[in-house]
């Protein structure tokens, strides 16, 4: 009971205060594949960092409705917005490829700040500087906020190591998966990357606070996994160094050096795509400080696709019946042929489907509405290029 204490008080304690997300950490090539978007689809995302309410945009997504709780990950989807309106390509760039822009005190007052909301402008007043101005031994905008310590973290632990910078560079070089398995088994990675002392921080609860996983979703690894979450962690990312493509994978990267490249990031961050953006597509995104419950109550119209991330493993671990109330939102506000995805860190999740909500039949349980393309998901789940998961879950969803 102590250590379950300890785990959720330092969960609380990052959360309350703190932007928790500066990167989404969900492939949404993935999900542009699992959605099917089109321009009549209103998608309803969870925002996170911002990254693929801006991707579902792009993908051809008729309207995106980002709700986040947390206001400062709604101010940073704001701010990526005023940019996206405001900035030409390259202070753009330098601002959310490279996480840092020179002269961000005159840019800001000149040209963001009156883009944003009041909430989001009081944020960035107190925090803008600190964040983006690059003067910092945090000097990149990947470095802040709660999973950017630990990313900073990890990215020292690399830099110290002559012979471990050397070995990341030259995976992330690799033009094929093979010459990156290569590289991974001569140089002996696993065993130089994972010492003692990162082994033992893959085992303290207030690690996994800052990276935004709740207690319930490592009890779900600790328990559901043969080695626990830390070896969870040791295989995956194995998995990502050996078995997939690292040349793309912008996740991974960032979180290394504290930089996208030109060739290596988000879809929001090419040219291309920040012209389509700004001429008409960033227009399609609307940003909401709500839960999600909250939001599907108030919204009048019906969504067509539901991107629930992986927050059901946090509310039905500490708030079952308020999870029973969001699935019976989501079933009333679904359109026909509506279509949910959600991550989980358990390997299967057993606690949607038993969920009972009442329809136009009378009650009903939540599995008895959803139909899964486990097949799909599956395939869809080992092409992932984050691969912190434990599953990836597709579904339809039957009207009331």
């Amino acid at each position: 009971m102590a250590l379950e204490w300890i785990s959720r008080t330092c969960f609380d304690v990052v959360h309350r205060t703190n932007l928790v997300y500066n990167a989404c950490w969900e492939d949404p090539r993935v999900d542009r594949v699992a959605l099917d978007l089109s321009a009549d689809d209103d998608v309803l995302v969870i925002t996170s960092a911002g990254c693929n309410a801006l991707d579902y945009a792009l993908a051809g997504a008729g309207h995106v409705h980002a709700v986040d709780m947390n206001p400062r990950q709604n101010a940073l989807l704001e701010l990526k917005l005023a940019g996206i309106r405001r900035l030409d390509f390259e202070h753009f760039f330098s601002l959310f490829g490279l996480g840092r822009l020179k002269d961000w005190d005159g840019v800001y007052a000149s040209q963001l700040r009156r883009e944003l909301s009041p909430s989001a402008q009081n944020y960035w007043d107190r925090r803008g500087a600190a964040f983006f101005s690059g003067q910092s031994r945090r000097n990149s905008f990947y470095f802040h906020g709660s999973c950017g310590l630990i990313a900073y973290l990890a990215s020292g632990y690399i830099r110290r190591s002559r012979r471990l910078r050397n070995v990341v560079q030259d995976l992330f070089a690799a033009k094929t998966v093979d010459e990156q398995r290569d590289i991974y088994v001569s140089q002996n990675v696993r065993e130089t990357l994972f010492r003692p002392l990162l082994k033992w921080l893959l085992r303290r609860n207030a690690t996994f606070a800052l990276l935004g996983v709740p207690p319930s979703q490592r009890r779900q690894l600790d328990t559901g996994y043969a080695g626990g979450i830390a070896q969870f962690i040791i295989d995956r990312v194995e998995t990502v160094f050996s078995r997939l493509p690292l040349y793309d994978n912008y996740f991974w990267r960032v979180y290394m050096t504290g930089h996208y490249s030109p060739n290596c990031c988000p879809e929001y961050l090419r040219y291309e795509n920040f012209q389509k953006l700004r001429r008409e597509l960033a227009d399609r995104v609307a940003v909401h400080t709500d839960t999600l419950l909250g939001f599907l109550r108030r919204y009048p119209g019906q969504i067509s696709r539901f991107v629930l991330l992986d927050h059901m493993d946090w509310l039905y671990a500490n708030s079952p019946g308020l999870l029973t109330q969001e699935w019976q939102a989501i079933i009333d506000r679904a359109a026909p042929e509506a279509r949910a995805i959600w991550r989980s860190a358990g390997l299967n999740v057993d606690f949607v489907d038993p969920l009972e909500v009442q329809t136009s039949r009378g009650r009903s349980a939540v599995g008895d509405l959803l139909t899964y393309n486990r097949d799909l998901a599956q395939t869809l789940h080992t092409r992932d290029r984050v691969q912190t998961y434990g599953s990836f879950h597709v579904a339809s969803i039957a009207p009331a």
